[in-house]
């Protein structure tokens, strides 16, 4: 089997017009990464949004949401984050599984295994939280496929990640998440975002990784701080290669700009400064 090709995206953000968010435009730059993923990578299985797709749960954001994700050429599966709305988000995206108890959790079958799309939302609190018919609903999936490659999807993560800020608002029920997945032999890796910086490692043996959101960005910052530290660092998506034998993340920072050039030409390999390279520069791929 060749590599199944998906992308990730996290942390759109996104208002309703015509408001901005901490300077930005979180639109536009949305709307980069969908036109930067339909040009580079239409051969693609599916995108996956792991979750605040906006940032007040407004209806309008959601309609912009749909409007922006129109473009892509392949289906689009969306998780929801502590800034999201579920009824709001079910009214513009009703076509979006739930599970028996209404939340927005469900399972999508490819070649390479499936992917569990969960929903952490939990009114009331920026952290996240599987209540027990979510849990349930996990424990249920996780025996039915008992055989196959699971791949899990969620906002928040379940372990701290070193940024104090962040950490005090990740999965609140951890354990009882572990003891969901029910020492399933298979889980191949697990996508999250909420922390809006590119981290990888794994979680009782479970590899894991998130990515800079498509919006703000969280300064990387291991002291504790009086507020959660915000930033303009480049935004990002990942593409993932998922084989058999192994799972590849690549990030892609798709409003990078800087210069390109042939790593192999001596003339490149010479020059003392940028403007000596522009001469060879390579065009964005």
């Amino acid at each position: 089997m060749t590599a199944l090709k998906f992308i990730h995206v996290t942390d759109t953000h996104l208002v309703a017009a015509p408001r901005r968010l901490y300077g930005l435009d979180p639109r536009a730059r949305l709307a980069a990464a969908v036109g930067d993923i339909a040009r580079r990578h239409a051969d693609a299985a599916f995108v996956a949004i792991t979750g605040d797709l906006t940032h007040w749960g407004q209806p309008g954001a959601y309609a912009a949401l749909r409007e922006v994700l129109a473009p892509l050429p392949m289906p689009c599966h969306l998780v929801l984050g502590n800034h999201d709305d579920r009824a709001a988000f079910l009214e513009v995206f009703p076509e979006t599984p739930t599970d028996p108890a209404g939340f927005v959790q469900y399972a999508v079958e490819t070649e390479a295994g499936v992917m569990l799309m969960l929903d952490s939302l939990t009114e009331g609190t920026h952290g996240g939280l599987l209540c027990e018919d979510r849990l349930d609903w996990l424990a249920g999936q996780v025996e039915r496929f008992r055989g196959r490659d699971l791949f899990l999807f969620l906002h928040h993560a379940p372990f701290d990640v070193g940024v104090p800020g962040m950490d005090r608002i990740r999965l609140l029920n951890a354990e009882a998440f572990w003891q969901a997945l029910q020492g399933h032999p298979r889980i191949r890796h697990l996508f999250y975002g909420h922390v809006h910086r590119p981290i990888c490692g794994s979680w009782r043996g479970i590899p894991c990784s998130t990515l800079p959101g498509t919006s703000h960005q969280v300064q990387l910052q291991f002291e504790e701080p009086e507020a959660v530290p915000g930033s303009h660092e480049p935004p990002a998506y990942g593409i993932v290669l998922a084989s058999p034998d192994a799972v590849v993340v690549h990030n892609h920072a798709f409003l990078d700009d800087s210069l390109r050039f042939p790593l192999d030409s001596e003339a490149a390999e010479a020059a003392q400064t940028a403007e000596e390279l522009e001469g060879l520069a390579l065009a964005p791929a």
